[in-house]
């Protein structure tokens, strides 16, 4: 899950503090989703999936699929 959400950033060649800025979070707290130190909270995959236009089973591994957000 945690690779799933760097590729998603990269591949929109955001950085960590864009994205945390849009979480309303600090950029060291986003980093740790990604590094896999910290859970990512429910609402948070929520908003990622939403941002990223893909499915909370996309992110969390569940499925090879980059499915929309519905």
């Amino acid at each position: 899950m945690y690779q799933r959400i760097r590729d998603l950033r990269e591949d929109r060649d955001l950085t960590q503090t864009e994205v945390a800025k849009m979480l309303e979070m600090s950029q060291t707290g986003y980093s740790k989703y990604e590094t896999g130190e910290n859970d990512i909270p429910t609402t948070v995959l929520i908003k990622l999936a939403k941002f990223y236009n893909t499915s909370i089973d996309y992110l969390l591994g569940q499925t090879k699929t980059r499915k929309r957000y519905p």
